[in-house]
């Protein structure tokens, strides 16, 4: 059946689709790093995030009392560089540079003016046949300065002083006037420094507050999704108040996630603008959101599933797989719990690529099922219906299937363009757009629940939805019997009876 295929097709690209999904923070923290050997170079990754221009080119032009308002800037706070105690008894206790640290700022579409592309060689570190030509500095990373621009890449430079073990670099603020996405890369060029580690952290800020400009927008839309949540539950609340002698089980539920989407938008928005105005995400209240986030995840899949089954409107109860469907949502929900506790309250830098993979498989898998389970059900409550020539929930349900069937093939659609987005985009360059892909995954649950709050609103006439037993839903599901010819339904029995009379058998019982 169509409905079967679209299920396994949805299954298919999420397994693929859910792999993709990072966190990204204003505060990098670095805790006793270690550097990575990259041809002659060794090297740290200290962040990267799209910053904005600041709104002010010259620090007279902010405010006295701030001078970095309205401003970009990356800030280094205490980052200290450890070497080994090996590496410093090498040096001479009265040397003043003792070994070279560098930290690289630069613009993504600047790379190439790092290392030795420019001189067609693929050292990162000068060497000294490239010193002797005048293209570098013995010892130094190899930078091509520009005229136009000889003040970037920007590069700050701290030297191990004598036999000391640590060095702290010295407090430096860069101020960012140009937009873009700019990459933090500590370097080192001195073999002997082999072993070196970094701790400390650095502050990005762009002019409008601490939240990386890739996810700025979506301070935004969560504020415009908490308004679109409390306007569909005010709707949904005066339908309910109208109709309530005539609410049925399904009615809750749907109240339930609606209230829950209200709670998670509201404390999501609240959670980013604390973000935006002290640079780290509150404990308290994103815990609240990643709660909301994980209980509503859960509930709008089983809403779907039960949906899905007919329950409330096919038959009343969903029988003996009750426990099964209850099994399959504490699971999903430990499942999302994790993982989104690892991805909005971790640091940047605390987990790496293969735990998080390790969390976003089980719960690609555990979506796998549900989109299975959830068109096979509706398939089977389709036929039902049609069976018993249901018109009005049949229509319903065709309604249904339709909208499931379109935000299946929007997802897939997108899914595939955020493959494309992500594979093509590997540096990150087109970081202004990166808040459209997960704003959509929000208004497209949104626009899938209104469209249940729609069909299944409260009404004073609930028979186009409901399971009433005694007007003969109960009693044409039993009424059906399966012949050699095909299906017959009682109405075809009882004239039968009229035209040609009832078994021998029968009679003699109805005269006992």
């Amino acid at each position: 059946m169509e409905i079967r295929s679209l299920g396994f097709w949805a299954i298919g690209v999420l397994l693929v689709g859910s792999l993709i999904g990072a966190t990204n923070g204003s505060i990098h923290s670095y805790n006793n790093e270690k550097f990575t050997v990259k041809f002659n170079a060794r090297f740290f990754h200290g962040g990267s995030e799209g910053l904005y221009a600041s709104k002010f080119q010259d620090l007279n032009s902010s405010s006295s009392d701030n001078p970095f308002k309205g401003k970009s800037f990356i800030r280094f706070d205490d980052v200290t560089f450890v070497r080994t105690k090996e590496s410093a008894s090498k040096q001479n206790a009265m040397q003043s540079t003792a070994g070279l640290v560098e930290a690289i700022i630069l613009e993504v579409k600047d790379r190439d003016r790092i290392g030795g592309i420019f001189l067609k060689s693929e050292a990162i570190c000068c060497t000294p046949e490239l010193a002797d030509t005048g293209s570098c500095s013995l010892g130094e990373v190899i930078i091509n300065r520009e005229s136009n621009d000889l003040e970037w890449p920007r590069q700050i430079k701290t030297f191990f002083k004598g036999n000391k073990t640590e060095v702290t670099m010295s407090p430096e603020t860069v101020v960012i006037n140009k937009t873009g996405m700019y990459y933090l890369y500590f370097m080192i060029c001195d073999p002997e420094l082999d072993g070196t580690r970094i701790r400390g952290r650095t502050v990005w800020k762009n002019p409008d507050g601490y939240l990386p400009g890739k996810v700025a927008p979506l301070m935004k839309v969560f504020g415009f999704m908490s308004l679109a949540y409390v306007l569909l539950g005010l709707v949904w609340f005066v339908r309910f108040v109208q109709s309530w002698k005539d609410i049925i089980q399904l009615h809750y539920h749907i109240t339930l996630v609606i209230a829950l989407g209200m709670c998670e938008m509201a404390v999501r928005y609240f959670e980013y603008v604390n973000f935006n105005s002290t640079g780290m995400r509150p404990m308290d209240v994103t815990l609240w959101a990643v709660t909301f986030s994980s209980i509503k995840k859960t509930l709008s899949r089983l809403l779907l599933l039960v949906v899905s089954m007919g329950y409330g409107v096919v038959k009343p109860t969903l029988g003996g797989i009750t426990s099964r469907v209850l099994l399959l949502g504490v699971i999903y929900f430990v499942a999302t719990e994790a993982l989104e506790l690892v991805e909005h309250l971790g640091n940047i830098n605390d987990f790496s690529g293969k735990t998080m993979i390790v969390l976003v498989i089980p719960v690609a898998l555990l979506d796998a099922c549900f989109i299975l389970w959830i068109f096979s059900s509706l398939a089977r409550t389709l036929e039902k219906l049609q069976i018993k020539r249901n018109m009005a929930k049949l229509e319903l349900y065709r309604n249904f299937t339709n909208a499931l069937a379109i935000s299946v093939l929007l997802s897939i659609a997108w899914i595939g363009f955020e493959l494309y987005f992500n594979g093509t985009d590997p540096l990150i360059e087109l970081w202004r757009m990166a808040w459209i892909i997960p704003a959509f995954w929000n208004i497209l649950s949104y626009g899938l629940l209104a469209v249940i709050c729609i069909l299944w609103a409260p009404s004073n006439n609930p028979t186009r939805y409901s399971y009433l037993a005694e007007t003969g839903d109960e009693f044409e599901e039993e009424g059906i019997s399966l012949t050699g010819s095909g299906i017959k339904s009682t109405e075809d029995v009882e004239r039968n009876e009229l035209l040609f009379g009832l078994p021998d058998d029968v009679e003699e019982g109805k005269r006992e």
